[in-house]
């Protein structure tokens, strides 16, 4: 790291002392450009990917997948099924790569460490009252120590969208330092809920507050509202990144999670990673799909391409 990013990181470091100063910093960040930033995440989704370059592109995205089921319904032998999929989602194929994680409640942590322990394969636990991220903070954490203590290794926090569009920006950073302390070791992806935040200048300012409290993922959505990732709204979280590793040194990771269902559009988002930050974030440890259905359709491209067969939706188990 460079002197003048150390500098930097350190004078950031300062801003969650104060309201005022947190204020002052995240209305003072550029604007989004809101047609520049839709017109450019629709070229950027019309690139023509070859085949090689596909079949890359499909195993890249298998292994970025943060499969889940964050149902009500859920039970420990549906989430260790799930489990058995993320090690294995073409058990006809060997060559197929396992999946980046499982990501399910608190509750169904255990069962899932089961299966996982010693794969490699990350378990990912949402914690922090989610979907609303509406609850004190004590219970908040309670959740996240929780999750971390039966197994995860990575704590998917919710931000408390109210708070952020009240302004109460200190509030929020407090609440994602201190679920970043109860983490321990595990990581903390924050999810932003970009669908309720309204504006992109919002989306830009809840990512760079959310990197400056310790987070190290920045995620779009809980899935649980009808608005969830979108193209331009990911672009503007990657300049986020892509600028604060500037500033700081500090490489933070994005995850969209939420309608995203078909290699066509896990592809796009790739090529949009590539073209906005660079193939640094090209690797699970820095970009992840948030998804339940995408893996299929990953799984029935990469055999269509290995075969010249197409298999249909009936040849993989359904999530």
């Amino acid at each position: 790291m460079t002197a003048t990013a150390t500098s930097a990181r350190s004078d950031l470091s300062e801003l969650g002392r104060s309201e005022t100063a947190l204020r002052t910093f995240l209305h003072g960040l550029p604007g989004v450009d809101q047609v520049g930033a839709e017109q450019r995440a629709a070229q950027l989704g019309t690139r023509s990917i070859k085949t090689t370059a596909k079949a890359q592109a499909i195993d890249l995205a298998i292994r970025m997948v943060d499969l889940t089921t964050l149902e009500g319904a859920d039970t420990p032998g549906k989430v260790r099924a799930l489990a058995a999929k993320a090690l294995r989602p073409d058990p006809a194929d060997p060559s197929c790569p396992h999946v980046g994680a499982v990501c399910v409640y608190p509750s169904m942590v255990p069962h899932v460490a089961e299966v996982l322990r010693g794969s490699g394969v990350h378990l990912a636990s949402v914690a922090t009252a989610f979907p609303s991220g509406q609850a004190p903070l004590e219970v908040k954490l309670a959740d996240t120590r929780a999750a971390v203590e039966a197994g995860a290794d990575e704590i998917d926090m919710v931000i408390n969208r109210g708070a952020f569009l009240a302004g109460r920006y200190k509030e929020v950073y407090d609440e994602i330092v201190a679920t970043k302390e109860a983490c321990g070791d595990a990581h903390l992806k924050v999810i932003l809920e970009t669908g309720e935040l309204a504006t992109y200048d919002n989306v830009r300012r809840a990512s760079w507050l959310a990197m400056l409290a310790g987070g190290d993922f920045v995620k779009t959505s809980t899935g649980k509202v009808p608005v969830a990732a979108t193209p331009p709204v990911t672009l503007v979280m990657l300049e986020a990144v892509r600028d604060f590793r500037a500033a700081t040194g500090r490489q933070v990771g994005v995850k969209p999670a939420g309608g995203i269902r078909t290699s066509k559009d896990a592809i796009k988002y790739l090529v949009m990673v590539n073209e906005t930050v660079g193939p640094d974030w090209l690797d699970p440890d820095w970009f992840r799909f948030g998804a339940s259905t995408l893996l299929n359709d990953l799984l029935m491209q990469r055999t269509k391409l290995k075969t010249g067969v197409y298999s249909g939706p009936d040849y993989f188990t359904l999530d």
